[in-house]
């Protein structure tokens, strides 16, 4: 009889009492929550955004020295070890679980946010500032982003892969360094903290992803815009990645995936084909260059003079993000990542996840900005003085059949999150159970209870309301796991040093490889 998952309780009753008492915290406090948020918010930004700037520079360099270095070819698993998933299908089920339906809201929103408040000094509404909207907004959505989504896919990937640990966790891979502290009350502090950044980290996308969703039901169906549509819309999204969640890794979020990817080749493919297509591609091309020429300026810039606030306000919050999440995908990436090595690893989520994201950036940010500098759609006052969905509902209607559009559109956002958010509950739940083999999944019951999780924070994020509620709760959650974060690279660099030391192959090389050619050393 096969061996039913077991539930560790001293990760999941704590983790499982801290996020659903906060949440309940906030919405019957809602004044005293706001104040905290907002100060929260407010000392972390402008007190660590140097920690955030250099530390997240720092990684994509590193990664890029682990890819192209002599550890490249090494493979997670052993000499048979095979995919579970096609190429196509493991970057499609790895971009979705990364991105959400943020992506959406700021590849229309983004732009139109720095040119009302550019960086650098810049007079809004110029020439000048929409050669950096669309720009600065595939610069959050690039490189840097996937490379700290990376990160900790590397110790997490190889310890349950390569040295064969079966519990897939954070604190596990952090026992080259940690030691046997990671099997007491250090190595819970450690999970529970990545689960709390992994809730506060989609309570942002839910914050975000419910209200756009309002607006544009409201706008096909005709319903008055109110908190209960709000609720209705969550409960509705609920089922569905709950049920994506219960039906498992191989089912549900692999078939969501798939859908996802389909949906949005075909939005960005229409608006592509019925917007301006050429303006479009310059923009595209344009703001690619600009990118690339600026990118160190733009990974160190923290204005200490001038104080706008632009980079803490925008690139902090989204390094901050990102690291509030980046756990969650190291975990769930290397579930997914047996038979792959570090190299296609690190490609496929540093490479095509960047390029995902620049796609929505060229062409919904490129349609954006020539509704408004053509005056075709005041859009930038929609969003001054509607907010972000009314302004993004907008520009999706004004395009040719906008009912199809829109009706498209909104599967999209619901497929979208719901991939993104049954993702992060399957990755909870595999971390609230106490030995995860390969191929075996965490009890189903588990995989619920996180779905309702992070339904109740966005309830939570909703309830509190505004722009700052929505980026504290993944700033906030950011700040320890910077420190776990370390504890895991050191791990990692430790772990492929003892394991394979001046090793290297220009194909795959396993870890029964590098055993052979030490002992062949040995010999002679």
């Amino acid at each position: 009889m096969a061996r039913k998952p077991e539930l560790d309780h001293k990760v999941f009753w704590p983790a499982f009492i801290v996020i659903f008492g906060l949440s309940i915290a906030l919405i019957l406090n809602r004044e005293a929550g706001t104040k905290m948020v907002n100060a929260a918010l407010t000392w972390t930004t402008f007190k660590l955004d140097w920690l955030f700037q250099i530390g997240t520079f720092m990684v994509f360099v590193f990664l890029l020295w682990v890819a192209l270095g002599r550890y490249g070819n090494v493979k997670l698993g052993g000499p048979d070890d095979k995919p579970e998933f096609s190429t196509v299908s493991w970057i499609a089920i790895l971009f979705c679980a990364g991105i959400g339906s943020s992506l959406i809201y700021w590849s229309i929103a983004e732009p139109l946010y720095y040119l009302q408040g550019p960086p650098f000094g810049i007079a809004k509404n110029t020439v000048q500032a929409a050669e950096w909207a669309v720009t600065y907004g595939m610069f959050h959505w690039g490189f840097s982003a996937w490379a700290m989504y990376t990160l900790p896919t590397l110790p997490i990937a190889y310890i349950y892969y390569v040295r064969k640990d079966t519990q897939l966790r954070a604190s596990t891979a952090c026992r080259p360094i940690l030691g046997n502290m990671v099997d007491g009350w250090v190595g819970k502090v450690i999970d529970i903290t990545v689960m709390f950044g992994i809730v506060g980290g989609f309570g942002t996308s839910l914050g975000l992803g419910v209200p756009l969703l309002a607006e544009a039901a409201s706008k096909l169906l005709g319903i008055p815009q109110s908190i209960w549509l709000n609720l209705a819309i969550l409960a509705i999204w609920t089922l569905i990645f709950g049920f994506s969640v219960y039906t498992g890794l191989y089912k549900g979020i692999k078939i969501l995936s798939d859908i996802n990817v389909y949906l949005a080749l075909g939005m960005i493919v229409l608006v592509m084909i019925v917007g301006p297509t050429f303006f479009i591609l310059s923009v595209f091309s344009d703001s690619v260059g600009v990118l690339l020429q600026n990118f160190l300026r733009m990974s160190f810039y923290t204005d200490p003079i001038g104080k706008s606030g632009f980079p803490q306000g925008w690139t902090v919050f989204y390094w901050a993000w990102w690291v509030a999440l980046a756990p969650y995908m190291g975990l769930f990436v290397a579930r997914i990542s047996r038979g792959r090595t570090l190299k296609q690893l690190i490609i496929a989520e540093i490479l095509w996840g960047t390029l995902g994201d620049w796609a929505f950036f060229g062409v919904f940010g490129g349609y954006t900005l020539h509704l408004e500098f053509n005056k075709i759609l005041p859009v930038g006052q929609i969003l001054s003085e509607q907010g972000g969905p009314a302004a993004i509902v907008a520009v999706i209607t004004s395009l040719p059949m906008w009912q199809v559009v829109l009706v498209l559109f909104l599967l999209l956002e619901f497929v979208f999150l719901a991939t993104c958010l049954d993702s992060s509950a399957y990755t909870c739940a595999s971390m609230a159970t106490k030995h995860l083999a390969d191929g075996e999944q965490p009890a189903r019951w588990n995989r619920i209870v996180w779905a309702l999780a992070l339904a109740a924070v966005g309830i939570a994020v909703l309830s509190l309301g505004g722009m700052n509620a929505i980026q504290t709760s993944s700033v906030v959650a950011a700040v320890p796991l910077v420190f776990v974060l370390i504890i895991l690279t050191l791990s990692f660099l430790k772990m492929i040093r003892e394991d394979y030391g001046a090793a290297c192959a220009p194909k795959e090389i396993t870890l029964d490889d590098a055993n052979t050619q030490k002992n062949s050393v040995s010999a002679k």
